[in-house]
C-alpha cells in the first residue's frame, strides 16, 4: 500500500507515497466492517433521507393523477354565471330574465342549471324545529335555489325527497336542510312532516340533504324555493343571484362563451360566466405545489441524515486518532487519509441510499394499494436516489476527513 523506499547510484532517494484505488476501497470497506453497528446507525439517517425522497416524489405522481381524475369530473363539467349589471349600470335591474333557465338548457351540452342566491336579512333571529320559545335555535343562513340549481349542484337526499318544478311553483312553503342541522333541530325523518321555523314563520321540512357536490356550504344551511323566498323576504338584491350550469364533459368553457349572450343578448357584459379552470394548467400547478411541499420535506430528513453521518464519522476520527498517526508515520500522506475517510463516508451514503431507495419503492406501492391507486414511480427518480445518498455522503464526511487529515503523526502517537 504505501511505497518502499529504494536506494539509487546516485544516493538514497525516497519514492513518494501513493494509495491506489483499490486499496482505498479495501481501506473503506475494512473500517465499515470493524465496527458494523456504527456503521449501521451511520447509514440510517441516509436510509431515511433517500427514502423520504422517493416515497414522497412517487406519492406525488401517484396523488397527481387522482387529483387529475377528480378535477374532470367536477370542475371541467361546472359554469357559474354572477350579475354584474349594477357594476356596469348603476340603473341596471336584475339581469338574468324570468326564463333564464329555459334559456340556458337550450343550449347543446347543458345538463342542469339554475338560479339560487342568499336571501339577506332572512332568519335573522335563528331557525328553530320549534314554535315555543326557548327551544333549539340555530344561527344559519337560508338561500332560495330552484329545482335546476339542485340538479346542478349534484344535490342527493338522506329522507324524503328533493322540491321539484311543480311542489316549488306553489305558494307551500317548503324546505330542505343539511343532515347536521336536522340532527341539530331534532329532525331525523320527514315521514312526521316535520317542520322549521324561520322568523316564526313554519316550513314543511320536505327533504334533508346529505350530500351536495358542487355546493357543500347548503348541507349546514336551510333552502328555500326561490318564489318563497321572494314572496316572503322579497327579490333579491342587486347583483346578488347567481346561475350554477352543469355541463356534459368538454362542454364547459363553449356553454361559458355563450351564456351571457343567451341571457341577454342586449348586455351580455351584465353577466359575467366563470369557465372552470384549464385541466392541464390546473394539474401542473397542483403538482408544482405538492413536489416543492415534499421535496422541501425529503430535504429536512437529508440533512438530518447528513448531520448524522458527520457527527458519527467526526467521532471514529477521534477515535481512530492512533491508527491514524500511525499511517501517517508509515508513510501515508495527508490526502491518503482524507480519501479514505471520504470513501468510507461515500460508501455508507451510498449504501443508505439503496436501501433508501428500496424502502421508499415499497412504501409508494404499499400506499398505493392501500388507496386502491395506480403507483407511479419516475425511473429517473429511482436511478439518481443512490447518488443523492452518495452525495450526501460524501458532503457529510469532508469536515470529518480534512480533520483526518491534519492530525499529525507525532501528536497522534503521543495520545
Amino acid at each position: 500500500m504505501i511505497g518502499l523506499a529504494s536506494r539509487t547510484p546516485r544516493g538514497p532517494r525516497i519514492e513518494p507515497s501513493r494509495l491506489s484505488r483499490r486499496d482505498l476501497l479495501s481501506e473503506a470497506v475494512s473500517g465499515m466492517l470493524q465496527r458494523p453497528a456504527r456503521s449501521a446507525l451511520t447509514a440510517l439517517g441516509t436510509v431515511l433521507g433517500v427514502g423520504t425522497f422517493v416515497a414522497v416524489l412517487g406519492l406525488t405522481a401517484t396523488t397527481s393523477s387522482q387529483i387529475d381524475d377528480r378535477f374532470s369530473l367536477l370542475s371541467a363539467t361546472e359554469v357559474s354565471v354572477r350579475d354584474v349589471g349594477a357594476q356596469q349600470d348603476e340603473f341596471a335591474g336584475v339581469s338574468f330574465p324570468e326564463d333564464a333557465e329555459r334559456r340556458i338548457e337550450r343550449l347543446h351540452g347543458v345538463e342542469h342549471a339554475g338560479l339560487y342566491w342568499e336571501v339577506e336579512g332572512a332568519a335573522s333571529g335563528g331557525v328553530s324545529g320549534s314554535p315555543v320559545a326557548g327551544g333549539t335555535t340555530e344561527q344559519v343562513k337560508v338561500y332560495a335555489a330552484s329545482p335546476g340549481m339542485l340538479d346542478a349542484a349534484g344535490a342527493s337526499v338522506a329522507e324524503g325527497r328533493l322540491y321539484d318544478d311543480f311542489l316549488a311553483g306553489s305558494d307551500t312553503p317548503v324546505a330542505l336542510l343539511g343532515e347536521g342541522l336536522a340532527t341539530r333541530l331534532g329532525i331525523t325523518t320527514t315521514a312526521t312532516r316535520p317542520a322549521v321555523f324561520i322568523d316564526g314563520q313554519a316550513f314543511t321540512v320536505v327533504g334533508i340533504l346529505s350530500d351536495v357536490r358542487r355546493k357543500p356550504e347548503l348541507l349546514l344551511n336551510v333552502v328555500v324555493p326561490p318564489r318563497t323566498a321572494d314572496r316572503v323576504w322579497g327579490a333579491p338584491k342587486r347583483g346578488g343571484t347567481q346561475m350554477l350550469i352543469e355541463t356534459r364533459p368538454g362542454a364547459a368553457r363553449q356553454i361559458a362563451h355563450e351564456a351571457p349572450v343567451a341571457l341577454d343578448p342586449a348586455h351580455p357584459s351584465y353577466l359575467k360566466a366563470t369557465p372552470p379552470p384549464d385541466p392541464r394548467s390546473l394539474r401542473s400547478s397542483v403538482t408544482s405545489d405538492l413536489s416543492r411541499l415534499f421535496l422541501l420535506l425529503a430535504a429536512i430528513c437529508l440533512v438530518i441524515g447528513a448531520v448524522g453521518i458527520a457527527n458519527t464519522t467526526l467521532v471514529a476520527v477521534l477515535e481512530r486518532t492512533g491508527e491514524i498517526g500511525l499511517r501517517r508515520a508509515l508513510g501515508a500522506g495527508a490526502r491518503h487519509i482524507m480519501a479514505q475517510f471520504l470513501a468510507e463516508s461515500g460508501a455508507l451514503g451510498v449504501l443508505g441510499g439503496l436501501i433508501g431507495t428500496s424502502l421508499g419503492t415499497v412504501l409508494v406501492v404499499v400506499v398505493s394499494a392501500w388507496r386502491e391507486w395506480t403507483p407511479v414511480v419516475d425511473p429517473a427518480t429511482v436511478a439518481a436516489a443512490p447518488l443523492v445518498g452518495l452525495a450526501t455522503g460524501l458532503l457529510a464526511g469532508l469536515y470529518p476527513a480534512w480533520r483526518a487529515s491534519r492530525i499529525q503523526p507525532a501528536e497522534a502517537l503521543r495520545r
